[in-house]
């Protein structure tokens, strides 16, 4: 299964959910102010064919909703990424079977694997023209400058390829690159990544860390290597778990790296440990710029791409953007593994509006008293993306916690905020959150919204208010003859009830 963006704006399109802009368009802050507008509406994907200054299109908006994440995931539904997560569940903390069906199960998921590993490429389509040295020009690519205080203009779709110097593993990671020059960009990346352990264990060898980004790829590469879960897998057997068979790739031109063989653009460099330069201020998913740091200048000499590439972009923001809608599938794959990091868990859910990670609600099936305290605090530390949820709400089992109208009144019925918020001061946070009275440091809040049972509470709970179940089967019953049978009562328009949407 080729790894290939073109097939994949093929399918977006034949599906109804592209529009190609044939009007001149500006990459500086023209393309994004397009953009942000259609993801407010949940719109197609923008394919712009005339951009100022360059013949290279540019495909932005195209992992925009939900819908469309499951396409590039070789799926339909939401709910099919969960068998996914099995999978990878069954992966992380292997169990052994007790049945004849899931030593089957196991061994399906083993053979996934075994099909999931990198193939190569002997005419990659990536290196189909190549730039080296002083011809090399970053300025071939048509870069968005998403907002008017951005320090520049700046790449967030690459996948950021490196090599630990010692054992030779690969990490491939999603890094925003900042424009500094005709062949230098600074490269952002958290202290904790893959990519920043690789500099340092470069600079405690003395040597110059190589670095490859693939640019252009196949949306499934940019989940796979979005997705944080602690399986000692690569990004590229995720990709390949992911997209049923292995990814394709080659070798590069002048760095000792592999790269997705279908990308439009490979750029190939090295970071000298302790050169930096300033990055950013930038538009951030918290909704305002972040500020200015020191980060690792990433010196590049060889440029490759495909014959009449495509430039896939995007930008942070305030969600709704497609980072969110990314964390909002990312979410579904989570849930099995989290399930089995904490058992009473039935479901949880990152709203997208809470920056899809700031706060999160739990359902669990409660059985003994403090047990919606203990669901909390186990979350927290289930799995490393959790880290910087300030809010965990718990529910019970019955609540549907992707209908905010159902968790509002969970918490307005069921919560005494003295007895039933608790809150954790002073914990590692993120920085990126100017919240926090500490840059670095926060508190996180925990809410019991379940029922409460003794010795929680020392009176008996009011009784829950439920249809006759004979009435309501006879309502379901004649529900035509009453006259009804147009009206959709799954379709629920939240503007009729005094939200604005």
């Amino acid at each position: 299964m080729a790894r290939d963006l073109r097939a994949f704006i093929k399918l977006v399109e034949e599906r109804g959910q592209l529009r190609r802009i044939k009007a001149l368009v500006d990459a500086d802050l023209e393309i994004a102010e397009i953009a942000n507008r259609m993801l407010q509406v949940g719109g197609p994907a923008l394919l712009f064919e005339n951009v100022r200054g360059t013949s290279v299109p540019v495909v932005v908006n195209l992992l925009g909703t939900v819908e469309r994440i499951c396409w590039a995931m070789k799926m339909e539904k939401p709910e099919e990424l969960e068998d996914l997560g099995r999978k990878l569940a069954m992966l992380q903390q292997p169990k052994p079977p007790k049945k004849i069906s899931q030593a089957i199960d196991f061994g399906k998921v083993l053979f996934d694997v075994l099909k999931a590993k990198p193939g190569g490429s002997f005419f990659p389509p990536c290196q189909q023209v190549v730039i080296e040295q002083e011809e090399l020009d970053l300025g071939l690519i048509p870069m968005l400058r998403p907002y008017p205080k951005d320090a520049g203009k700046n790449i967030t779709l690459g996948l950021v390829i490196t090599k630990d110097c010692e054992t030779g593993v690969p990490n491939v990671g999603v890094y925003r690159l900042q424009l500094q020059s005709k062949n230098t960009m600074t490269v952002h990346w958290l202290s904790v990544r893959g990519g920043a352990r690789h500099l340092r264990k470069a600079a405690e060898n003395g040597k110059k860390l190589e670095v490859a980004i693939a640019v252009g790829i196949d949306p499934i590469l940019i989940m796979a290597a979005a997705t944080p879960i602690p399986v000692d897998l690569s990004e590229w057997l995720f990709a390949g778990l992911y997209g049923g068979s292995g990814v394709a790739l080659t070798k590069c031109k002048t760095v000792d790296l592999e790269v997705p063989a279908d990308a439009e653009f490979i750029l190939e460099g090295t970071i000298t440990p302790g050169e930096m330069l300033p990055d950013g201020p930038f538009g951030d998913h918290m909704g305002y710029y972040g500020g200015v740091e020191d980060s690792p200048l990433v010196r590049f000499h060889c440029l490759t791409h495909r014959k009449d590439p495509i430039y896939l972009a995007t930008f942070s923001g305030r969600p709704p953007k497609e980072e969110a809608m990314m964390a909002i599938a990312l979410n579904r794959i989570y849930t099995p593994i989290l399930r089995q990091q904490v058992s009473e868990i039935v479901d949880f859910f990152l709203p997208m509006e809470a920056l899809s990670y700031k706060a999160a609600i739990i359902s669990i099936d409660k059985a003994y008293p403090g047990q919606a305290r203990r669901a909390a605090l186990a979350f927290w530390s289930a799995l490393p993306q959790f880290t910087y949820t300030k809010f965990v709400i718990v529910v019970d089992k019955d609540v549907n916690i992707r209908d905010p109208r159902q968790v509002v009144w969970a918490i307005s019925s069921k919560v005494d905020p003295v007895r039933d918020v608790f809150i954790l001061p002073d914990t590692p946070f993120d920085t990126l959150d100017f919240a926090s009275e500490k840059i670095g440091m926060g508190g996180r809040m925990g809410i019991d919204a379940t029922t409460k049972i003794p010795p929680e509470t020392d009176h008996e709970w009011g009784e829950v208010l439920e249809s006759d179940p004979k009435i309501a089967e006879r309502c379901d019953r004649r529900w035509a003859e009453y006259g009804l049978a147009d009206i959709d009562l799954t379709a629920v328009d939240p503007n009729k009830f005094g939200y604005e949407m």
